[in-house]
């Protein structure tokens, strides 16, 4: 990580939805920054907007007021600097592994002989040589994941956005990933950030630690997590990783009490 060259910056963000009732402001004022090669965390309760952010930052939805730039390039809209890996199976199961991650190349027209080494380069990065012939039905729901994170990897991004891109997996399954990803974004110093409502994943991943308060969805702290890496199943069962986990959820205890009385106070009165 190259902490003196700022890669993305968000700015101000702040956006709002309009329902038939009223309307609600999902993201207030959010700001940051995103160093070179550094991997930042975004953990928050539900409701806190943290996917609304996610889409502001990848351009699938306009935020009404602030702006989002990449080595100060101001975004607009979807971007092939910003790649993005979404917790929804997003595999195209008609193509074989190989032609999935091709997809976004062929789109870029790059040339056959590049797409060909680009896709094994990237297949064999996430672990999945040999597999180039499957189709995703025959793969494990870990492994659609890395075809997923090699076709957004393949495009080369200054950015990668994930959004609880382990959500639908089990656990041991999770922490095996998560330690496939580090391996993965530590030979490629690849800028990162992590959308997860999971503490130990953001202590697991990430270099901070952004806390995201409820709604409507502001910047309530930022916990610089000071473990060595690789991540090795000693440092996750430390006293200080749990120290790191401890010191988030008392950030993120309150701001989730309010997520359940809001969520209760709006589920139908019983007869």
């Amino acid at each position: 990580m190259n902490a003196n060259v700022e890669v993305l910056r968000v700015e101000n963000i702040v956006k709002r939805f309009v329902t038939a009732r009223e309307t609600v402001t999902a993201v207030h004022h959010v700001s940051f920054t995103v160093a070179q090669g550094e991997v930042l965390a975004i953990i928050g309760p539900s409701g806190c907007g943290k996917s609304t952010l996610f889409n502001v930052i990848g351009g699938l939805v306009k935020g009404d007021e602030g702006s989002v730039a990449v080595e100060g390039r101001t975004m607009s809209g979807p971007d092939p600097a910003i790649g993005m890996v979404f917790q929804e199976e997003s595999t195209f199961p008609w193509r074989t592994v190989a032609d999935n991650v091709a997809f976004p190349l062929e789109l870029a027209g790059l040339a056959k002989k590049e797409r060909i080494e680009r896709v094994h380069h990237y297949l064999q990065l996430v672990g999945l040589k040999g597999f180039e012939r499957h189709h995703p039905a025959q793969l494990s729901g870990g492994m659609r994941q890395r075809v997923a994170i090699a076709r957004t990897l393949a495009f080369a991004p200054k950015v990668l956005l994930m959004d609880e891109p382990f959500a639908a997996l089990d656990e041991q399954t999770r922490l095996l990933l998560g330690d496939k990803v580090l391996q993965i974004q530590q030979e490629l110093a690849q800028t990162t950030l992590l959308i997860t409502h999971s503490i130990a994943e953001a202590v697991q991943l990430s270099d901070r630690v952004l806390v995201m308060t409820y709604r409507p969805g502001r910047v309530k702290s930022i916990v610089d997590i000071k473990l060595p890496r690789p991540r090795t199943a000693e440092i996750i069962g430390s006293k200080e990783f749990g120290q790191y986990v401890a010191e988030i959820w008392n950030d993120l205890r309150d701001e989730a009490s309010l997520g359940m009385k809001d969520a209760e106070a709006h589920l139908p009165k019983a007869d």
